[in-house]
């Protein structure tokens, strides 16, 4: 059985992104996977960082957001939502990011929800990145629809190329960076412009995708170091 987490950025619940995950949800569950959604929208989840990050604070007198995260990472002090969802990352094996691509790149709420889960000295540390990342032997996915067609997609299209270019940061930058293994994105490609038929075939070939990602081993003891252990108790705040 491998645990899954499913990020969902979509404010419509009758979108085909609703269908695609649900479409996931269901097909995981039915092998005998456990899964978890995290519905951003329907949750209400909070893109802005501030000190609401927090219920406990290093340093009253001047915001420097790694230096809170790692004081919260060391004693407990995340806000519910932010612990809620740390927890659900702890315990995926397989994350799988659902989102509509959204002015060439992840919803606001998506890109939020990164970059406060994946706090400092919870999803990344100094020497703790890429190959020696903290969720290294772990996979992650992408599953997205775009409103362009595939004409609009590739080197030296007018969108383009989808992995060197548009899913750059969130691919390589993001899960990459934390040390996941990133499975092939899965696209749906002109998602408005598709009958029936078409996206009844996109939610087959989702299912086949998910259930080969969740199918393939997951190894945590290549994790390669607690991030605590490597992060400075000020985090240079005094240099940013």
């Amino acid at each position: 059985m491998t645990n899954v987490l499913i990020v969902y950025a979509h404010p419509e619940p009758t979108s085909f992104n609703a269908a695609l995950c649900a479409r996931a949800a269901s097909a995981l569950t039915a092998a005998g996977h456990d899964v978890t959604v995290s519905d951003l929208y329907a949750d209400g989840f909070n893109p802005v960082a501030g000190r609401h990050d927090f219920t406990a604070v290093a340093d009253a007198g001047r915001f420097h957001y790694q230096t809170e995260q790692a004081h919260a990472a060391r004693h407990g002090g995340f806000c519910a939502e932010l612990a809620r969802e740390q927890a659900r990352v702890d315990a995926a094996d397989l994350v799988i990011l659902q989102f509509p691509l959204w002015w060439g790149g992840v919803p606001a709420i998506l890109k939020g929800w990164g970059e406060r889960v994946f706090a400092y000295g919870v999803g990344y540390a100094d020497g703790l990145r890429f190959e020696t990342g903290v969720f290294r032997g772990r996979r992650a996915m992408v599953s997205m629809t775009t409103g362009g067609t595939t004409a609009r997609f590739g080197a030296g299209a007018v969108y383009g190329d989808l992995e060197r270019q548009v899913l750059w940061q969130i691919q390589h930058l993001g899960l990459e960076y934390m040390g996941y293994e990133v499975e092939e994105p899965f696209v749906a490609y002109g998602a408005p412009r598709v009958d029936a038929a078409g996206r009844a075939a996109y939610l087959d070939d989702l299912e086949r995708r998910v259930l080969a990602a969740a199918a393939k081993p997951v190894d945590r003891s290549l994790k390669t170091a607690d991030p605590l252990a490597v992060v400075p108790g000020n985090a240079w705040a005094g240099a940013r």
